[in-house]
């Protein structure tokens, strides 16, 4: 956090601005879920996702959340929009289906089951969109190099979502708009593919095995048999924790050695 004033009262007061929107959102509805969502299962860092399973104590909790507010709120203001918008399309249906909730993947074992909540089914089009707000250099990154595979597994999930809700779904898409001082939109769309999802999903489960089988939580050094990518994405990671030599204390990061040592490699074979 960054909080200035002209005078020291406002120099206080700015401090406690800052500190009050810290501890908002911190106790926020999308700050506390714990469950895994749509939106991390296309993490590529196993280890990330491994520490998301097992619901382990963050460690990178000084993260500037202000972004993300400014994302909820133009979530709301879109999904306000919209609703403005509806219309009845027959059959006592409407239209759009706004923010609504959608069961990815039912079980009766509650760590397997996903639900999320979804920006925007369009039934005319037959279309999930994804609201994305994003930084500048974020919004060419997308626009030049594609989605990732991140958000791109998030679509196809939803998508996914939607259908089991009973929706016909022809394509997924994810909607960047540029946090600048002109509107700035980029779209990328694909058709849906409900193979994307269920690999996703099988991907998931295999980590969630691994993670059983290795057991960090009674052998803190297994840890290290979980890898991260070749060039992980640790800026926003809940459990970064630059030099750390403890992962159970959290995960130094792109500094971390990848790859199981040998006595370990049966474990997760």
């Amino acid at each position: 956090m960054i909080a200035t004033g002209n005078d020291e009262y406002s120099q206080r007061l700015a401090e406690q601005i800052g500190q009050f929107i810290i501890t908002a959102d911190a106790n926020s509805g999308r700050s506390l879920q714990k469950a895994i969502g749509p939106s991390e299962v296309g993490e590529a860092c196993e280890r990330q996702l491994s520490y998301k399973l097992l619901d382990w104590p963050e460690t990178n909790t000084n993260r500037d959340p202000i972004a993300a507010i400014i994302g909820t709120g133009f979530h709301l203001w879109m999904a306000e929009k919209f609703e403005a918008r509806q219309v009845d399309i027959g059959g006592g249906r409407t239209r759009y289906r706004i923010e609504e909730r959608v069961t990815v993947r039912d079980s009766p074992i509650p760590a397997a089951r996903l639900t999320g909540s979804s920006d925007l089914f369009d039934r005319l089009r037959r279309d999930n969109l994804d609201w994305k707000l994003v930084g500048t250099s974020s919004h060419d990154k997308y626009r030049r190099q594609g989605p990732g595979e991140k958000y791109r597994v998030q679509a196809h999930l939803y998508g996914m979502g939607q259908e089991n809700a009973g929706e016909e779904v022809h394509r997924v898409v994810v909607v960047f708009v540029a946090r600048y001082h002109e509107l700035m939109v980029h779209v990328w769309s694909e058709p849906y593919d409900r193979a994307i999802a269920e690999a996703a999903l099988t991907r998931l489960d295999r980590i969630r095995e691994q993670v059983m089988a290795l057991d960090p939580e009674s052998h803190p050094e297994r840890w290290s048999a979980i890898p991260i990518p070749d060039k992980p994405n640790c800026r926003f990671c809940p459990w970064l924790k630059p030099g750390s030599t403890d992962l159970s204390q959290g995960c130094p990061g792109a500094q971390a050695t990848n790859g199981p040592p040998a006595s370990m490699q049966a474990l997760i074979a």
